[in-house]
């Protein structure tokens, strides 16, 4: 496989490459070309030299993405979207993804790690023309991740920095759109983005061809081992082409001994970049902890929204049950709020985010597993209704705002009944947590309820054990 980007100048696979401020553009283009000698050439024709040609003038990347020398169609879409700097992710992993070597990155949501995987993908992909056409259903390129709402957004994002060239992606997710998929999987496709269930059907009817993927990236992979993906994920893995002859990018938020070995597994002489994400909670994120009592959650929840500060607010609750509950209490007080558990149809899903992204709703009460991967640039405060069971799941949430360079608050209400899991998130933070006494004005009295409550869920049907039902 044949990759001819070498940018921020040439780096020690063992280390991490920081970007070099001082070196002109040029300097760096003029730097040898790298190819990776142990994966075996694809199936494409090198990179034409043609003459520049004047373009129409277009909003071009600046800042960092500048000096990737970027091909024109990728530079105009990053331009658009507003991108200017990279990420410390996207610092850390482009110069050498976009050379062709495997990734082993730590990084979770929200530092860029998405836009760095998808330029170079589409990077490859405009700078190595294929010598001829892949059958239908049969694409280059493989994006696995373990929840629908993730599968969605990485799919919108690759549309976006792909809107000014020929590039074809498609979300495979569970729970919706059956029919649409297997349609649309019947075309040429270039990359397929996808939750493990899904995909693992269609491969098995021999709808979509893995055969010739040149680029795999296995994104959030400490979460799919605690979702029991993991078996899947290797089925698919094993139908894909040996890692010597495609490239291989793994992203996790923490590696446990199991990811490592996974990751170990699973790629070639990989390039390990860390971006620790105790500096990023703590950079981006001011944390706030009140101690309030469990019976007085819901009043400080009303009150700390009615705040004039507070703009788009992300919710997050443990129990499915409970997240009902709270969004129930909310909407009888006249809160405009949208629900997102796994038991909400996934229609119903994407269309409260696309409310809650467009600011008809403010407000979003999730859980974890729901909430994972959600990319909404201006949420101003994510609210721990509980403390999470699970420390690396504290990381994920607050993740959801500060988001890539912007700052962001989360506040948690910590009661008798989970304040004992604060050790363990500092722990993971490496710093301590302050804790203080909920403000009086979040204490303040509920009103009169303006709406009456949601009628409750009808609980389901036992199963027929004689049918397997």
């Amino acid at each position: 496989m044949k990759f001819l980007k070498n940018i921020f100048g040439s780096a020690d696979q063992s280390e991490s490459t920081k970007l070099n401020e001082s070196k002109d553009p040029k300097e760096l283009k003029k730097q040898p070309e790298k190819n990776k000698e142990n994966k075996q050439t694809s199936k494409r024709a090198p990179k034409p030299v043609l003459a520049e040609k004047p373009s129409k003038p277009r909003i071009k990347a600046g800042g960092d993405f500048a000096k990737l020398e970027l091909p024109e169609a990728l530079d105009n879409a990053i331009g658009e979207l507003g991108f200017s700097n990279c990420t410390p992710v996207q610092k850390e992993v482009l110069p050498h993804s976009l050379d062709g070597k495997d990734i082993i990155a730590q990084a979770q949501t929200g530092t860029g790690k998405t836009a760095a995987f998808l330029i170079s993908v589409i990077t490859y992909h405009l700078e190595n023309p294929e010598v001829k056409k892949r059958p239908a259903g049969t694409p280059f390129a493989l994006v696995i991740a373990p929840t629908r709402e993730l599968v969605m957004q990485i799919t919108q994002d690759a549309v976006d920095l792909s809107c000014f060239c020929d590039f074809t992606s498609i979300a495979v997710v569970g729970g919706m759109d059956y029919e649409k998929q297997k349609t649309q999987l019947k075309k040429p496709i270039d990359l397929v983005v996808a939750t493990p269930g899904r995909l693992l059907d269609f491969m098995r009817q021999g709808v979509i061809d893995l055969s010739q993927i040149e680029t795999l990236v296995i994104d959030e992979a400490d979460r799919m081992l605690s979702m029991g993906f993991i078996p899947d994920v290797k089925d698919i893995i094993r139908r894909t082409p040996k890692k010597e002859n495609r490239q291989t990018q793994l992203f996790s938020a923490t590696f446990s001994e199991d990811i490592k070995r996974l990751a170990a597994s699973w790629t070639l002489d990989p390039v390990r970049v860390d971006i620790e994400p105790e500096k990023i909670a703590v950079d981006s994120v001011t944390q706030q902890v009140y101690l309030t009592a469990a019976d007085q959650k819901i009043t400080v929840l009303y009150n700390l929204l009615q705040q004039p500060d507070v703009g788009k607010v992300m919710v997050f609750v443990n129990r499915r049950d409970e997240t009902r509950e709270v969004e129930s209490q909310m909407h009888r007080y006249g809160v405009d709020c949208g629900l997102l558990t796994g038991e909400v149809p996934q229609k119903k899903r994407i269309q409260t985010l696309d409310r809650f992204k467009s600011g008809e709703v403010p407000v979003l009460i999730a859980t974890d597993v729901a909430g994972r991967g959600i990319h909404v640039d201006d949420v101003t405060h994510v609210v721990n209704y509980n403390l999470p069971e699970d420390p690396e799941d504290y990381i994920h949430r607050i993740g959801r705002t500060g988001r890539a360079g912007a700052t962001g608050i989360s506040i948690s209400l910590a009661c008798e009944d989970d304040a004992f899991m604060l050790p363990n998130i500092e722990t993971l933070l490496g710093v301590p947590m302050i804790c203080e006494q909920t403000p009086e004005i979040l204490l303040e009295p509920l009103p009169a309820p303006s709406r009456s409550a949601r009628e409750k869920a009808p609980k389901p049907k036992p199963r027929d054990k004689r049918r397997g039902r």
